[in-house]
């Protein structure tokens, strides 16, 4: 099969990218900086320049696949108001493009690459793909721009017939992640991490091939106009560094950091994210972590696709170990 990808350079993109050529796909890959592309290069895919801004290019660009993949967005949470308009133009404008791009170039088949994180906060309760929330207040740029093009991939299968099914992964894992989830397991590995951040969040976890598995499952078995939620298992913050610590040989912290101490150094942000290694804007970030679950279930993958991501103490091992730091490793 012949397979447009856009995303292919971020972390669950690029392990989507080695499990579609493992299958023996033939990938051609967007890229916007082809020095982050080398690994793409050495899978044997086709690198094409551009970016999600030009929706008659990317349809030239993907005239004659016989399915495309649609992963590339920003990822970051605590952000300055200055980077709003950088996840608008490439999480909901961006989105928009390729899907039209889509339409225009008739490809057969598209799989959305969306997330748990468009179901907002769940309140504890563990939903499923038809959960719709109660309110549209969100708590991040990020949640909102994600949530937005979400519903532009829905009614863009509802009212123009776009033949796509849309995946939800939760929180991802596994070997050289940089995103704020890796940094916070790298942290406490490393001893640099006394108490823990929002030790209730709750979330869901997916090692990173699993996800890569999933998105490969939903462009050969999913069923066009359907989501599938991607997720493991459902924890929270605090349950997913004890899970690292046992795997490592190292004490969890005994306690969590006071989230109230937090938002009493709301003011200074961005100084304090600097000394304390996180984002800049205090007020998104504990939005978005204090008291928050964003729990799902996987039973629809599961049954239908045949999804069966290993359980996080396997993954939690498996990434330890390619990293090296089992104890004794």
């Amino acid at each position: 099969m012949k397979i447009f990808m856009t995303g292919a350079t971020g972390f669950i993109g690029g392990a989507t990218a080695r499990h579609l050529t493992e299958q023996g796909h033939e990938l051609t890959c967007l890229v916007r900086n082809r020095d982050r592309a080398t690994g793409l290069a050495g899978l044997g895919c086709e690198l094409v320049d551009g970016d999600l801004s030009d929706r008659s290019r990317l349809a030239d660009q993907m005239d004659g696949a016989d399915a495309v993949v649609h992963g590339a967005a920003i990822y970051e949470v605590g952000i300055p108001a200055s980077r709003r308009q950088a996840l608008v133009d490439a999480n909901v404008t961006g989105t928009a493009n390729v899907l039209n791009a889509c339409l225009d170039a008739g490809v057969p088949k598209v799989v959305y690459v969306s997330t748990c994180g468009v179901f907002g906060n769940t309140h504890g309760e563990v939903v499923d793909e038809n959960y719709e929330r109660s309110d549209l207040e969100f708590d991040s740029v990020y949640e909102e721009t994600k949530y937005e093009a979400h519903l532009i991939a829905r009614n863009l299968i509802e009212e123009r017939d776009l033949p796509c099914v849309i995946v939800q992964p939760g929180g991802v894992y596994g070997p050289d992640d940089h995103s704020a989830l890796g940094q916070q397991i790298s942290k406490f590995l490393d001893g640099k991490l006394p108490m823990i951040p929002f030790g209730t969040l709750g979330m869901g976890v997916t090692h990173v091939e699993d996800i890569a598995a999933g998105i490969a499952l939903a462009l050969d078995k999913g069923e066009i106009g359907q989501s599938y939620i991607l997720n493991a298992e459902n924890v929270t913050m605090r349950q997913l560094i004890e899970v690292a610590g046992s795997t490592a040989g190292k004490k969890a912290p005994s306690r969590d950091m006071p989230t109230g101490l937090l938002k009493l150094l709301r003011p200074i942000g961005p100084l304090v994210g600097k000394v304390m290694g996180q984002p800049p804007n205090l007020s998104e970030l504990i939005s978005t972590a204090d008291g928050v679950t964003i729990w799902a279930t996987s039973d629809k993958a599961r049954k239908e696709l045949g999804f069966r991501p290993r359980d996080l103490a396997t993954g939690m091992h498996d990434m330890l170990a390619a990293e090296g730091r089992l104890s004794g490793s």
